[in-house]
């Protein structure tokens, strides 16, 4: 039987498992968009295509399988890079189907033509582009098991707008077949060993290809031998942090005492991380290429072992995977370090305890407070970049997996996006997205997305009038010379009713609260303004402070 490339996607992509993709509609994908007309594929339809690719990310770090994402070619691709971006860097599993040109029209600068071959490549795993539709299956197939495969990432599959609309004989879809990565036995063994012989370990987690199993499994290996167990830069939601175990994140603004534990440690155990500039404090904790530290890496794709930092061991596997062997290693009756990981965890208390004043009249350390108490361990929380992120990645303790979705290339706009996309993900848990005001801009028209859907998330933009990251590092390095940082902003509760949502507006600490509550009983999209005052730029800096620090 004879079918449309456009029906060949929508079947090849429904044989994988996808249940819902985001888009925004381009006359190039007409027929895919007519192919879902009769299925029960959810499409949620955006505003732009950042802010749809995004979602697609997020749907791939929450779930670990692909998220889909649609757009059409030339300007609707360009939009869409900013979420390929993230993914790559953050190796996050994500299929872009782009509509493209006509076959006979290619490679004479027709509308809105790009070569996406070309044009793509540094954004993704791989760029492909199906002239024939029976090869769809072949194709589709393929981009799952790329993305998913060894380090995770985004793939790209460029549609011509006639490819699309051939009537075609193809063979039925099939699902991808995972590719596992296990460590070998030897290898656990030489890991198991080090281990034993350690003084002074230190573990890392990070990285993707974690589930909710291996995060618990890794836990009662941790509690077993009482191992400091510190999580990546936005990777904190892989061990509970009120463990006795958990040291901390290693992340930018890092605890000085964790560092220097690191750097002390005589046993660095990588565990899906790949420690990157971020989470290295600029390479500073571990020295490239050869450590100071005895080096276990653990990463699912070999060309990875040894690409920045040369490893004493390395092993190709996934967490899960590794995970899952280390279950029958029995633990010394009382390990060595035992007391330096509890005086570890006893800082990281200490670090993660936010200040209660502040300049202004808006103080973040109680608001910060107020939400510990009064949200649920499986709340999700979003974010994009700006120094707002501080009082979230630092003074919330993630208990959960599955309950953060950050992105660790520091991309701005992504927090609005990635809230609508965990909502619809999971409907029955609080979703809220931490926003400057800068950030929030971005792609902050997908809060009407959000209120087309009906999706209660709760947006707390952190508005400081400024690009508080940028202006913080010009106040450092050339003070007194503002350029370029300033910001005009809408009144952002009246926005957010212009949008059918619910808004409000906090100019004291002590309002938040009721706020925080009227906008959850209102069942509806929120955004609650908090007004803070540009000096508070860190919770222990001000903007003067660190102007004069360049002074000196």
């Amino acid at each position: 039987m004879k079918k449309t490339g456009g029906e060949l996607i929508v079947e090849a992509l429904k044989a994988n498992g996808v249940k819902r993709l985001s888009c925004v509609p381009g006359e190039s994908f007409l027929a895919v968009l007519d192919a879902l007309y009769d299925t029960d594929l959810e499409v949620i339809v955006c505003r732009q295509e950042g802010g749809a690719a995004m979602m697609a990310d997020c749907w791939g770090r929450l779930t670990g399988e692909p998220g889909i994402c649609m757009v059409t070619r030339g300007p609707g691709a360009t939009n869409a890079t900013a979420g390929l971006h993230i993914a790559r860097q953050d190796s996050i599993p994500m299929i872009l189907f782009i509509g493209q040109v006509q076959r006979d029209a290619r490679e004479r600068e027709a509308f809105q033509e790009v070569e996406f071959r070309r044009a793509l490549t540094e954004y993704a795993k791989w760029v492909g582009e199906i002239d024939d539709a029976a090869r769809i299956p072949e194709f589709v197939t393929r981009a799952f098991a790329i993305a998913t495969s060894g380090r995770p990432g985004p793939v790209v599959l460029s549609l011509p707008e006639d490819m699309l609309r051939d009537e075609v004989e193809a063979p039925r879809a099939k699902p991808y077949a995972r590719v596992p990565a296990h460590p070998g036995r030897r290898q656990v063994d030489d890991f198991y060993m080090r281990l034993l012989k350690a003084e002074r370990p230190m573990v890392i987690l990070g990285g993707t290809r974690w589930d909710a199993d291996a995060v618990a499994d890794f836990r009662v290996f941790a509690e077993r031998f009482k191992l400091p167990v510190g999580c990546s830069f936005r990777r904190q939601m892989l061990f509970d942090h009120l463990n006795p175990g958990y040291a901390g994140d290693v992340g930018i603004g890092i605890n000085p005492v964790l560092a220097k534990e690191i750097k002390e440690s005589d046993l660095l155990i990588l565990l899906g991380a790949r420690m990157s500039e971020m989470p290295s404090s600029g390479y500073t904790l571990v020295d490239v290429p050869y450590p100071a530290q005895s080096l276990v890496h653990i990463y699912p794709d070999p060309s990875e072992l040894g690409r920045i930092y040369r490893p004493d061991l390395a092993i190709c596997a996934s967490p899960q995977d590794f995970v899952a062997a280390l279950t029958d290693l029995e633990a010394p009756a009382e390990p060595r370090w035992a007391e330096r990981t509890e005086h570890m965890h006893q800082d990281y208390l200490a670090w993660s305890k936010p200040p209660q004043t502040g300049p202004g009249a808006v103080h973040m350390g109680p608001i910060m407070e107020w939400i510990e108490g009064n949200t649920k361990a499986d709340t999700i929380f979003t974010n994009g970049a700006g120094n707002y992120a501080t009082w979230l990645h630092r003074f919330h303790r993630f208990r959960q997996f599955n309950t953060q979705a950050a992105p660790t290339s520091g991309s701005m706009g992504y927090g609005l996006p990635a809230a609508v996309a965990a909502k619809r993900l999971f409907p029955e848990r609080e979703v809220i997205c931490f926003a400057g005001d800068g950030c929030f801009l971005m792609h902050g028209q997908e809060f009407a997305t959000a209120v087309r859907y009906d999706l209660p998330i709760i947006a707390l933009v952190i508005n400081n009038g400024i690009y508080g990251t940028i202006r913080m590092h010009q106040e450092r390095d050339y003070p007194g010379r503002v350029s370029g940082t300033d910001l005009t902003n809408p009144d952002f509760a009246a926005l957010a009713r212009a949008y059918g949502g619910h808004g409000e507006t906090v100019e004291k600490t002590e309002d938040f609260a009721s706020a925080f509550e009227r906008a959850r009983a209102s069942g509806k999209p929120s955004i609650i303004e908090v007004k803070l005052d540009p000096e508070a730029i860190t919770p222990t800096r001000t903007l003067t402070e660190i102007a004069q620090t360049k002074s000196r």
